[in-house]
């Protein structure tokens, strides 16, 4: 921080998709331009016997921190980055299957890491400086386990005791399916994993699940779309929404009976309202939507940060700034894809529940809840 400038960083990790990375530095760089548009520059000081404080409309700059080669070596890197230039707060940011080297390296610097684009944070509640808006695929993991462990104590459902779980290994879906087989652990079910190999086809791992009474998909939607016509018989299936693509997960229209989407967000009708605004204010600056969520959550991450800033006046302090946040998160209205948004001492993830959805028809895209908001 200067008496004119505020930096902040955004951090992108080697195994992002580059498609939401442009659609992330699409929303940062706007909305840093419309915050730059008319800086009123330092405060002049008054002719006044008396000591005031004073909000000075600094400029905001952005510094994009892209990671090179293994994790290993990204807190060397990131060391160097903030030893060239200091900045006051990571915001949003774009990480693949690996983001604990970025958040150990906030967490060691006291730097706040604002609300990353992650699908696997890490599970640390007694850390401070690190703000998720979720858990990721690890809250798809314990809704899908609070599922299966409900519907064992149905007596009508039928007893479950054998869970398959399919995923790419070293995608995101590793730790979705590690996360599972913890929560199950200790319920009687045999849980076994299919880590699909670079190639192999996803088609013939359906076959390996014959028998299983839970199936569990932790796929992208190329693997979705490519599992075939049938679904196995007898079989409860469930689909990572998150990796899935969540509204947009292709499954083939014979599953769409079958199957639930583990959905930690809110119903497309109940969220129109909230996110309209986000995608006004990207059409009217021409912003491509390449990723609805990436780029709605990117948006609210900012405007988060401008409200907050805007309550600390001229006290920028890191630690102030995460728990202004924790205190103000509550009462904001506009949350974007979540109902709700909550932090406190001891809680890093905003929104801590999700819905079972189902599609609707066969033929159509229509998600409809198979239940109320669970938080499991």
């Amino acid at each position: 921080m200067t008496d004119t400038v505020l930096h902040f960083a955004t951090i992108i990790t080697p195994d992002a998709d580059p498609v939401k990375r442009r659609g992330m530095l699409d929303v940062l760089e706007h909305y840093f331009a419309d915050k730059n548009a008319s800086p009123l520059g330092a405060t002049p000081p008054l002719r006044s016997s008396r000591k005031m404080m004073f909000m000075v409309n600094r400029r905001w700059e952005l510094h994009v921190w892209e990671l090179h080669g293994p994790p290993a070596t990204w807190h060397d890197q990131l060391r160097q980055h903030l030893a060239q230039q200091p900045v006051f707060a990571v915001l949003s940011g774009l990480g693949g299957r690996n983001w604990a080297p970025v958040h150990e390296f906030c967490e060691q610097e006291a730097v706040p890491c604002l609300f990353p684009n992650v699908d696997v944070p890490v599970e640390s509640e007694h850390d401070f400086y690190s703000l998720y808006f979720s858990k990721g695929v690890l809250l798809e993991a314990d809704m899908i386990a609070k599922r299966i462990v409900d519907t064992r104590a149905d007596s009508s459902a039928g007893v479950v005791k054998t869970a398959r779980q399919i995923y790419r290994a070293g995608d995101s879906g590793e730790a979705g399916a590690q996360a599972l087989s913890i929560a199950l652990k200790g319920h009687g079910i045999a849980i076994s994993n299919h880590a699909l190999a670079p190639g192999e086809s996803v088609a013939a791992a359906m076959r390996s699940a014959q028998g299983a009474d839970v199936l569990v998909l932790w796929l992208r939607p190329a693997d979705i779309a490519a599992m075939g016509d049938k679904p196995p018989v007898s079989t409860k299936v469930f689909v990572s929404g998150l990796m899935g693509g969540l509204d947009r997960t292709p499954l083939p229209a014979n599953w769409r009976g079958t199957a639930r989407l583990a959905y930690p967000v809110d119903l497309p009708e109940k969220r129109r309202v909230r996110v309209d605004y986000a995608f006004g204010w990207f059409a009217i600056r021409q912003i491509p939507i390449v990723d609805e969520r990436v780029q709605a959550d990117t948006y609210l991450a900012c405007g988060l940060l401008a409200e907050t800033l805007s309550h600390m006046v001229d006290a920028f302090v890191r630690d102030y700034l995460v728990e202004r946040i924790d205190d103000m998160l509550e009462h904001r209205i506009l949350t974007g894809y979540y109902p709700r948004l909550t932090l406190a001492p001891g809680q890093r993830y905003a929104s801590k529940g999700g819905y079972m959805v189902r599609f609707a028809e066969p033929d159509r895209v229509r998600l409809v809840a198979d239940g109320d908001w669970m938080v499991p």
